[in-house]
């Protein structure tokens, strides 16, 4: 009874706002978030402070920062928002007539192997869905992903901050690319004419390869790395005719042309890695964002084949 009295007297729609409000650590853009005006978000945060005994978030240059108080309250609140709307929606989501924009965060790589099967079946089962894609560092997707910007992130993700929800894709190994003229004469590579060769980097604003350097200082070796691309698209143009190596994923190079370029194993051993999504926990109610996850995950286990009916 006391649980029931203590409900009364608090307006759910103001953990709305401060969950917007979390998010944005912005007033207006938290307003602009929930449709509302400024005035009323500004009156509801009041309301929210008398309410909590809290500042809650105070004023930091432009925007807001969050107190002690507030942060111990974010992770508990997006996760009982998350259960309110599965409770109060549990079969809202029609994929054959829904209408939604995802934005969706991965590498080139990522969207090699995941997009033209998820295309497919997108078209196939839910045409009016929307996929707004877009390409950052590591720390960048999950920057997004926490802050609200990006719906979901495709990615190499060792660290996840706690808020966030994963769920692995695939393993994938590492292979190097080499000009075929440049292997060596028994066509393997070994470890010194690894080290002695100029490498191609693929690197989005300083996140690279970490799993190579941390393996190359294990072994209290460096490579030199002649060039550094933000891309993949023309990495593999760069190997043909040259020395250079280029060591990546391997499932990147699953289409490449081998007649003037080989594919072989490392000369030493990296540990493999694991392809995720990742997510934030507070959209575990989000019957949209969750039946994408599916989509993407059996389209990659499934080779990305749509069922023709």
């Amino acid at each position: 009874m006391h649980r029931m009295n203590a409900l009364r007297r608090v307006d759910l729609n103001l953990l709305v706002i401060l969950d917007a409000l979390l998010l944005e650590r912005h007033v207006t853009r938290a307003a602009e978030r929930l449709h509302l005006s400024q005035p009323a978000v500004s009156h509801a945060l009041a309301r929210l402070r008398d309410l909590l005994g809290d500042p809650l978030l105070v004023r930091a240059g432009a925007g807001l920062a969050p107190t002690a108080r507030a942060l111990e309250l974010a992770a508990p609140l997006a996760e009982t928002l998350a259960q309110v709307q599965a409770l109060l929606a549990p079969n809202a989501f029609a994929p054959a007539s829904a209408r939604r924009t995802f934005r969706v965060a991965m590498s080139d790589y990522g969207a090699a192997i995941i997009l033209p099967g998820l295309i497919r079946t997108l078209r196939h089962e839910a045409p009016g869905i929307d996929l707004q894609i877009c390409h950052a560092s590591r720390e960048g997707m999950l920057e997004g992903v926490l802050n609200g910007d990006i719906d979901v992130a495709a990615g190499v993700f060792p660290d996840l901050p706690g808020e966030l929800r994963s769920t692995p894709l695939f393993e994938e190994r590492y292979a190097c690319l080499l000009d075929r003229q440049s292997l060596p004469a028994d066509g393997a590579l070994d470890l010194p004419t690894y080290l002695a060769r100029p490498h191609v980097l693929l690197e989005m604003r300083g996140s690279g390869t970490p799993e190579i350097e941390r393996t190359l200082t294990a072994l209290r070796e460096r490579r030199r790395v002649a060039v550094s691309l933000p891309h993949w698209s023309v990495a593999p143009q760069l190997i043909a005719g040259t020395d250079l190596i280029l060591t990546v994923a391997s499932r990147a190079l699953d289409g490449i042309d081998r007649t003037s370029l080989a594919v072989v194993p490392p000369p030493f051993e990296i540990a493999p890695f694991t392809f995720v999504l990742a997510w934030h926990g507070r959209r575990g109610g989000d019957q949209a964002l969750n039946w994408l996850n599916r989509r993407i995950q059996e389209g990659v286990e499934g080779g990305g084949r749509v069922p023709v009916s």
